[in-house]
């Protein structure tokens, strides 16, 4: 028992190690490398797992292996246009200017019915409002409608409007994070007089509380 929790911690370690090689992506998100990585990495662990009979290292060093290829190939991807291309592959413009490209939709096996779909979940329904609609490498659609269909913006409406900055958490389930309160300028004293503003005795009694740059408070008592 204690050899099989042994082994599955090394190895759960190493997939977690891969997966993070790969940055902060999700599944949707993934170049075709990447997928291929992760069906692999999945693989070659579930055996050695399983059976208690096989060497660990049948299973570490072909992981191992593949995690050093997919540094080198980061590093290649990064320096060669070219070699990117191949293996990342490249975006293809579907719609551009309210025109269907059905070359490409045909050379992607995109179908109607998914792009019709993609741009639905993306709020378009009308193909003459979109000047282009991408499909990325990672499998996505980006939607890029005409000026006059973008909603307008502060600067469009020349509306001044004040900038918020960053929120930070100080009050986390009744924790209270000191580095961020000195962060945004602050004391304890000036805390508790936020707490007591809104009818708490001490932070065990606060679920969040957000602050921002310009010291708007975001506040959430804990439910009893």
């Amino acid at each position: 028992m204690f050899t099989g929790l042994m082994r599955t911690m090394i190895l759960y370690i190493l997939i977690i190690a891969g997966v993070r090689l790969m940055g902060k992506r999700q599944v949707g998100e993934l170049e075709p490398s990447e997928l291929v990585l992760s069906l692999i990495i999945a693989d070659l662990a579930s055996v050695p797992m399983q059976d208690y009979g096989i060497p660990l290292l049948t299973g570490i060093v072909p992981i191992l292996t593949l995690m050093s290829l997919t540094m080198i190939l980061s590093v290649l991807t990064m320096k060669s246009v070219r070699f990117r291309a191949v293996l990342c592959g490249r975006p293809s413009i579907i719609v551009q200017n309210g025109t269907l490209d059905q070359k490409e939709m045909a050379k992607t096996r995109l179908t109607l019915d998914e792009l019709l779909e993609e741009l639905r979940c993306k709020g378009y329904t009308d193909l003459s409002q979109i000047k282009y609609a991408i499909l990325e490498t990672n499998g996505q659609l980006s939607v890029l409608p005409f000026a006059n269909q973008k909603p307008p913006t502060a600067r469009d409406l020349k509306v001044s409007v004040e900038e918020g900055g960053l929120p930070r958490v100080v009050v986390s389930d009744g924790r209270l994070l000191e580095g961020n309160l000195k962060l945004l300028g602050h004391d304890r004293p000036w805390l508790d007089r936020q707490l007591t503003q809104r009818g708490c005795r001490d932070v065990s009694q606060v679920f969040l509380l957000l602050v921002d740059e310009t010291d708007a408070v975001y506040f959430a008592k804990k439910e009893s």
